[in-house]
């Protein structure tokens, strides 16, 4: 049987910053806390976990003070660094310099379209740690739209500045812009800021033509992570064959039988020794 793992697939470089930063404290203190799951991977989780990462909840950071915490890809409100200022935690930020391109934009967008009644709009999910951080830039003013079907929450006599969560999916926002600008009032000004990282959308022409080399995929990605659920559908779109698992126990070997060939591919916050966990794991079970 060929097994291969797609070498385009893996960490972007934003997840691979965080990663560092969290083992470079790590090499110097036994305990670091991390607001939020350092990457949506289980398995990379658990790992740096064993090294002294300790990931908690945004309430627990509230009741915190005297210590070190650090702040994921995703990124975080001014009041996670308000907090921090008046209770002498030491963060240590490692945001993805693309979500904080996105926040300083959509915080440029509210301030300047404010005395215009105008309305900030982000195509995402809600409660999403990037969401939760780039609705913090406008005072939790922000419409949060999860599909196409909830333009109707726009007023759509005021201004629009309509942004996206970078992991979302191109086509989903361009479908969304156009329904906006049809709905907008004559004259009523819009923005359209396509703010999702390339180095997701990027990845999809390639893992369209990965997913036909292959009689069986098998996706790698946590189940929580959003460019994952992405990539997974691009690929199952591809080969009907395609399945998403987070670790080695999810695989059911029904899914191989027959196949002479297996692809192994992943999401932006997939680390590469999982996935060649899991392609040693094919090998050994399929060719003996």
């Amino acid at each position: 049987m060929r097994v291969e793992i797609d070498k385009r697939s893996g960490f972007c470089f934003g997840v691979i910053k965080t990663i560092k930063s969290a083992e470079s404290e790590l090499k110097t203190a036994d305990k670091l806390y991390c607001l939020g799951d350092i990457v949506h991977n289980g398995m990379e989780v658990e790992r740096l976990e064993k090294m002294g990462l300790h990931s908690i909840s945004r309430e627990e950071y509230m009741q915190m003070k005297d210590c070190r915490v650090l702040i994921r890809a995703h990124g975080e409100p001014p009041e996670t660094y308000e907090h921090a200022k008046n209770n002498n935690i030491e963060l240590i930020d490692a945001t993805c310099p693309v979500v904080l391109t996105l926040q300083e934009k959509v915080k440029g967008s509210y301030e300047k379209t404010k005395n215009q009644n105008g309305q900030i709009v982000i195509y995402g999910k809600k409660g999403h740690a990037e969401i939760v951080g780039l609705d913090g830039q406008v005072d939790k003013k922000a419409i949060i739209l999860e599909s196409i079907n909830d333009v109707n929450l726009i007023d759509f006599s005021r201004p629009v500045s309509l942004y996206s969560q970078t992991t979302k999916r191109v086509e989903d926002f361009y479908a969304i812009a156009d329904k906006v600008k049809s709905s907008m009032k004559p004259g009523v000004p819009i923005e359209i800021k396509d703010s999702i990282c390339r180095q997701v959308s990027k990845r999809v022409p390639n893992l369209k033509q990965f997913a036909k080399n292959f009689d069986v995929i098998l996706f790698v990605a946590g189940h929580k992570s959003s460019n994952g659920r992405y990539l997974f559908t691009v690929c199952k779109e591809e080969n009907p064959r395609t399945y998403h698992i987070s670790r080695i126990s999810e695989i059911d070997p029904v899914w191989i039988e027959g196949a002479e060939s297996v692809g192994i591919c992943g999401a932006t916050s997939t680390p590469n020794w999982v996935m060649e966990d899991v392609a040693s794991w094919i090998k050994e079970r399929f060719n003996q």
